[in-house]
């Protein structure tokens, strides 16, 4: 990296924390991952599968806007 870059990338962190945030570094799942494609299908059969699953399909169409609203 020359230090051009390196210097506008100090000056804007530092403007960010000057604004009182703070760098993070977060680990996701990684949607591509066919890993993460067969634990999504398991889970959802598993839910199909239930036998109160019209219920428990309610229950997650009820939750999934929480914090939507005002």
């Amino acid at each position: 990296m020359s230090s051009s870059v390196r210097h506008r990338v100090r000056t804007h962190r530092a403007q960010l924390r000057a604004m009182g945030l703070r760098p993070i570094q977060i680990w996701v799942p990684d949607v591509r991952s066919p890993d993460f494609k067969e634990e999504v299908l398991r889970q959802s059969r598993a839910v199909a599968a239930c036998p109160d699953a019209a219920e428990t399909m309610n229950f997650l169409e009820d939750i999934q806007d929480l914090g939507d609203e005002p």
